[in-house]
């Protein structure tokens, strides 16, 4: 979408079907060029000045139309189709997708194979809480984890609610193979603000990149 003019994503968006299809194929360029099998497809915001009860209706099916769009394309692509609740109490209150459980309900009725959900924990902390049962009840649909530490968004070994070594043992636990994106605003310098990695691998006796000392 148009940033520009308060676009966030238009995959939920009535009446940018054509926009968002225009988009979602100058993505798929950029991701076969780089590599990168997932995309986000985001959903958008509720219209300006509309009541988000008297539209949600229509964003759901436009949503639910898009992303299966969105999944016979990526499909030929062998590429992965992801949606990101966002918090509407703090990050954007006019986002339509705020949370996982809303998410899943979504992906349930597109039931196509190759979209999956991007759980970001600060959104879903702010909105729900409740991580551990989350995880566990929404792990076959995940296909991207992101973490932040709240309420400040920063560092997940910086002051906040979040137990992130506890986190990411059960995400161990539970078998998860993929990225966990650091999305979070650094409180100082991007390097420095790795130590918390550091400190993990270690406490884990891994080398940096999460390869076994023992092993070597």
């Amino acid at each position: 979408g148009d940033p520009e003019a308060g676009e966030m994503g238009l995959a939920a968006v009535p009446g940018r079907q054509a926009a968002f299809r225009q988009g979602l194929a100058a993505a798929v360029q950029y991701s076969r060029a780089v590599g990168c099998p997932r995309i986000h497809l985001l959903a958008g915001r509720v219209p300006l000045g509309a009541d988000r009860a008297a539209v949600e209706g229509e964003m759901e099916t436009t949503f639910i139309e898009n992303l299966r769009y969105a999944a016979d394309l990526l499909a030929q692509e062998d590429m992965i189709g992801l949606v990101e609740p966002i918090n509407n109490r703090i990050t954007d209150p006019r986002y339509f997708l705020n949370t996982p459980h809303q998410a899943a309900a979504i992906l349930e009725k597109v039931g196509q194979p190759n979209l999956k959900l991007q759980l970001d924990l600060f959104h879903c902390q702010i909105m729900d809480g409740n991580l551990s049962h989350n995880l566990e009840t929404y792990f076959p649909l995940i296909g991207h984890i992101q973490i932040a530490q709240v309420p400040g968004r920063h560092e997940p070994d910086s002051p906040g609610e979040l137990n992130f070594p506890y986190i990411f043992k059960l995400l161990e636990s539970l078998g998860y193979t993929g990225y966990v994106g650091c999305e979070y605003a650094p409180k100082g310098d991007t390097l420095e603000g790795l130590g918390w990695l550091r400190s993990y691998w270690e406490s884990r006796d891994l080398q940096h990149g999460g390869t076994s000392k023992a092993a070597e």
